[in-house]
């Protein structure tokens, strides 16, 4: 498998794709951010061109190397609560955790 869930990210993204009224919530890495590629999160009904995780989300074609191994997880601080990438592949990564270097 490409990536991984976790049961919080899971519920989460399921809450979040239905409030918006979408199927799917999509997982795209592109080049930018501070380290040199970043995790882009959209909406979609389309799940063409890329591999469905967990029945909700959608990681294409192109990702799937920088996503290889990767855990999904949903957090909860005093500060907020997010989505964090865990990435074994990533050498540097900037402080927020959006972006990353390979």
């Amino acid at each position: 498998m490409v990536l991984s869930v976790t049961e919080k990210a899971k519920n989460y993204l399921q809450n979040m794709a239905i409030s918006k009224g979408s199927h799917y919530i999509s997982l795209q890495v592109k080049g930018g951010g501070c380290s040199g590629f970043q995790y882009d999160w959209s909406f979609t009904d389309d799940t063409e061109g890329g591999k469905l995780i967990e029945d909700i989300l959608v990681v294409d074609t192109l990702s799937e190397m920088f996503l290889f191994g990767c855990v999904v997880d949903y957090v909860e601080e005093l500060g907020g609560s997010y989505l964090k990438v865990v990435n074994p592949n990533a050498t540097a990564s900037c402080g927020c955790g959006e972006s990353f270097a390979v």
